[in-house]
């Protein structure tokens, strides 16, 4: 169990400084290219999203993993189509609704959402190696 809170703690503390970067260079970078652009999901509401996404996910599989179950590719690719599927609920208010330009704030949510699915797949790999 202390490996399990040690893995978990640094993947916390990891996940923390990524979102702050992404989170600093997207509202930068929206700032300066797209400060006309009205968006339907602030920035916030995005990471938010995708932070409690992957840390909830990193937790299933890190306990699974510490629980002596070291297959745990299927999990992975399961909880990768269950991130799907919170991702399209996530943005079907969006899609549902009369907003005339949709494409931005698709764009806002998928660029983070693949970076999010990286880092994830980085550190999932990383503690696997260390086996």
């Amino acid at each position: 169990m202390e490996a399990f809170k040690k893995r978990q703690i640094s993947f916390l503390l990891q996940l923390i400084a990524v979102t702050a970067i992404l989170l600093g260079l997207h509202i930068y970078l929206l700032s300066y290219f797209a400060e006309e652009i009205d968006f339907f999901f602030p920035v916030w509401h995005i990471y938010v999203f995708h932070f409690l996404v992957t840390a909830a996910f990193y937790t299933i599989i890190n306990h699974r993993f510490s629980s002596g179950k070291t297959n745990i590719f299927n999990l992975f690719m399961g909880l990768t189509f269950v991130k799907m599927i919170f991702a399209i609920l996530f943005l079907l208010p969006l899609l549902l609704s009369d907003f005339e330009n949709k494409q931005p704030d698709v764009f806002n949510f998928f660029i983070p959402y693949f970076m999010y699915l990286f880092f994830e797949v980085y550190a999932l790999t990383k503690f696997l190696q260390k086996v």
